[in-house]
Order: structure tokens, then C-alpha cells, then sequence
């Protein structure tokens, strides 16, 4: 059965054009823009780059794996390995320091190539994992992210094995060096906010519509007629996609490409940086992404200030995620959502007490 054979199922709902989206936001949203905008004269560029616009990139492949499981209710563990195979393949095609291996192709052409195949990559592991449900897909993931680890990690014909590759520079176009500080914060920045509207866009579309269905009751949208696996199998090749431009963003990023950066653990990170964030909103990932590359990169000192050992940074970093996730399960969003919904219900309060204030006698009119 097609996708959308039958659009009489879905709700009323149709997706809302950009303008109008962005026109219901609220003065949070517009004062957050503005400073993201205006960062590069606020911040230093160790603040831009090694803060912000990591964060930034962490926060688009933690997105993906948000669309999959707040969304479609699939917690996939192979989003980082989407990113890290496009990565290796703009090195492959595209310049490295590594001539003996890189082909050497435009920009252009490297990065299509590569968001196209860790596209197809990440389809192919859905196409494999839907059939399954909880901790089953968690472990087929799982498997495919480790297998993929240890062929980088042994092959050296195409992967140069344990070196990867380094000397991989983002382009000039435009007339501008994209690897200058404040053009590649920039940079992140636009394809962050594209991505955070693509996911708006697809979760409010029929399909995305169509895909939370399945999520809530896949017996009853296969009874109207749907199919439950291609609609997962779809969302698997659109969050793909999203992970695979965040790849190649990554590997502009660190300028290399290594079997590390597709490894077990960054592999859980991105699993921990949505759930932190919050799986329920797109810009949780962003949040709990931020808040990784912080206690990442700031916790050693902390340590070290306060007399610990240093080594035990990690450590910190579990603790520091182990309470947010105890105090909030939806994470960080979670927490702003009950703290502004109290405050709402503390204001609505005030307003009727004074209503009650001024209907009493002798109150004021």
C-alpha cells in the first residue's frame, strides 16, 4: 500500500508555510535569533566555533535521531555512524592530505555524493531494524554502528584504517573561505535552522501526521489502510539525510576524519544529547547538544579547581546528565515547559483574584 493512499485518513491539518510559522513565534524566539545572529560580536571564536557551532552540528545529528523517536517512537543508534560514513565519503572523493586515497573531486560533488550514499546507508539499516520494536532495534543499530567502527578501524584501502583522514578543508565559494571562523558559524548556523524547519514542516505534513499515528497505534493505521514499515523506512531515509549534512559539516568541522569519530561511545552521546535535550520539541537536541559540548569541554577545569582528579571528567558528565534526566524524563524542555506553565498559572491566578477584587463591594471598579 502506497504512503499516501489515503489522504482522507489524515487529519485536517496541513503543513503551515514558513511565514506564518515564524510569525506565531514568540519574543523568546525572536531574542534567541538575535543573539545567534549577533554571536560573532559578543563571543570570542573559541566560543563561536569550539562551543556554538559544535553544538550546532552534535545538535543536527542528535535531530534526526529526534525525528525518528519522538515521532515515530524509534530509538535508532546509527545516526552517528550516517554522519560519520558521509564524512569519510567527502574525504574519499572530495581533498584530503591523504592523496593516495582521495580522488580528489569538487567540493560539490563530494558532499552530494556523500549525503546521497549515507542517505542510502541509514535507509538500508531502517529497512532492516523496522521490522523489530524496543530494545530489539536499540541492538540492530547498535550491531550496524560497531560493525561499521571496526571496518574504518581494519580497512586501509579505502579507509586508511586507524590514521583516517586529516587535511580536509571546508570550501572557498562565493568568493568566501567557509573555514574562516565567523563564515562557517554562519554556515552551521543556516543549516541548522533549515533542519530545524524541515522537521517542523515534515512532523505537521500528511506523512509526518501519518508517521505519529503509527507511533501512537500501528494496528489501528494499518487497518485504515497504511503501511506501518514503509512509513518508518521513509522516516529513516529523511533523518538520514539530515545526519548525513551534519556529517559533512563535522568533518569541515575537525578538518579529519577518523574511525573514532563513528565509535561506540560518540554513538551513545548522541543518544544521551536527545534524551537530555528533550525528544518532544526539535529544539531539544540543540539544547542537550550545548549542554554536552559545555560539561565536555569545561568539567576537566572544574575538577581540577576543586582538587579532583581530572581523568574523571566523565564521570561528572554522567552525574550532571543522570539529574537532569531524574528531574525532568523529557528532559531540559521538559523543565522550561513546567516552569513556564506554572508561571502561566501563577498569572492567571493574580488576574482572577483582581477580577474578584473588583466585582466585590466596595472593591475597586
Amino acid at each position: 500500500m502506497a504512503i499516501a493512499e489515503h489522504p482522507s485518513a489524515y487529519p485536517a491539518r496541513r503543513p503551515d508555510r514558513l511565514g506564518a510559522a515564524i510569525a506565531r513565534q514568540g519574543t523568546a524566539f525572536w531574542v534567541a535569533a538575535a543573539l545567534l545572529l549577533l554571536m560573532p560580536l559578543l563571543v570570542s571564536s573559541f566560543w563561536l566555533v569550539q562551543i556554538l557551532a559544535y553544538a550546532m552540528i552534535l545538535g543536527m545529528i542528535a535531530l534526526s535521531l529526534m525525528f525518528l523517536a519522538g515521532y515515530g517512537g524509534i530509538v535508532s543508534l546509527v545516526q552517528m555512524t550516517v554522519a560519520a560514513l558521509a564524512g569519510y565519503v567527502v574525504a574519499i572523493f572530495g581533498h584530503s592530505a591523504i592523496t593516495q586515497i582521495s580522488l580528489g573531486w569538487p567540493w560539490w560533488a563530494a558532499v552530494i555524493v556523500a549525503v546521497l550514499i549515507a542517505t542510502a546507508f541509514g535507509t538500508l539499516s531502517g529497512a532492516l531494524s523496522v521490522r523489530t520494536e524496543g530494545i530489539y532495534t536499540i541492538m540492530i543499530t547498535l550491531a550496524i554502528a560497531s560493525a561499521f567502527y571496526y571496518l574504518t578501524l581494519q580497512n586501509y584501502t579505502v579507509f586508511n584504517g586507524f590514521s583516517g583522514f586529516n587535511g580536509i578543508t571546508p570550501p572557498v565559494f562565493l568568493g568566501v573561505d567557509w573555514g574562516e571562523n565567523i563564515p562557517f558559524y554562519y554556515l552551521v548556523l543556516g543549516c541548522s535552522a533549515l533542519a530545524c524547519w524541515a522537521v517542523v514542516y515534515v512532523a505537521r505534513a500528511p506523512f509526518g501526521l501519518a508517521l505519529q499515528g503509527t507511533r501512537d497505534n500501528p494496528r489501528r493505521m494499518a487497518a485504515l489502510g497504511f503501511d506501518v514499515t514503509a512509513h518508518k523506512i521513509a522516516a529513516y531515509a529523511f533523518a538520514s539525510a539530515l545526519a548525513a549534512f551534519a556529517g559533512v559539516l563535522l568533518v569541515w568541522y575537525q578538518r579529519q576524519i577518523s574511525p573514532g569519530t563513528g565509535g561506540v561511545g560518540p554513538v551513545v552521546d548522541i543518544l544521551i544529547i536527545a534524551v537530555v535535550g528533550g525528544l518532544s520539541r526539535p529544539i531539544g537536541p540543540f539544547i542537550g547538544a550545548l549542554v554536552y559540548v559545555l560539561l565536555r569541554t569545561f568539567s576537566l577545569d572544574l575538577l581540577e579547581w576543586v582538587g579532583l582528579d581530572g581523568k574523571r571528567f566523565q564521570l561528572l558528565i554522567g552525574l550532571g546528565f543522570l539529574v537532569i534526566v531524574l528531574f525532568s524524563p523529557d528532559g531540559l524542555i521538559g523543565i522550561w515547559r513546567r516552569i513556564t506553565e506554572r508561571a502561566r498559572r501563577s498569572r492567571e491566578a493574580r488576574a482572577a483574584q483582581m477580577r474578584i477584587g473588583g466585582d466585590a463591594p466596595g472593591g475597586t471598579p
